[in-house]
């Protein structure tokens, strides 16, 4: 697999963060990530595609966070409609800030986009649900049978 990363690093507390730019396939370790998280499961992967990845690891809006040289968590913003794609943390790492970090990030992208409201969904029921709630997001309606987020940014 050939990535690389092209925007920036930052390091916190010896964690490193990654504005993704550029993946020739889809990363296996964010795919790892996504089939590994214990809610928010993909039902049907198929709805999924290869072409879905390739848009998002060759445009902006991906992050992922390494924890000694590991992916552990990845988000995926889309600044053409303001929505955040994916947000996912590798069970083990959770609660430990890298949502809300990558959350932010995502935010950021789309904010410099030109992007005013974000949204997002997510299964009822869910940490996700709380989690989302608990930093300002505000529930809105529901789409596909998931719970529609939205905030200002």
């Amino acid at each position: 697999m050939n990535c690389w990363y092209t925007f920036w690093r930052e390091i916190y507390r010896n964690r490193v963060i990654h504005a993704q730019k550029s993946c020739r396939r889809r990363h296996p370790s964010a795919q790892a990530i996504r089939s590994s998280v214990l809610e928010n499961i993909l039902g049907d992967p198929s709805r999924v595609t290869d072409s879905d990845y390739e848009w998002y690891v060759n445009n902006p809006g991906v992050a992922v966070w390494e924890e000694s040289g590991a992916i552990v968590g990845f988000s995926a913003a889309d600044p053409r409609d303001g929505g955040i794609w994916a947000l996912f943390v590798t069970p083990g790492f959770e609660g430990k800030g890298i949502g809300s970090h990558l959350l932010a990030e995502a935010c950021a992208c789309l904010k410099s986009a030109g992007v005013e409201r974000a949204w997002l969904t997510t299964d009822p029921n869910t940490r996700a649900e709380r989690f989302y709630r608990a930093t300002g997001w505000r529930h809105v309606g529901e789409r596909d049978n998931e719970l529609l987020f939205e905030r200002s940014l």
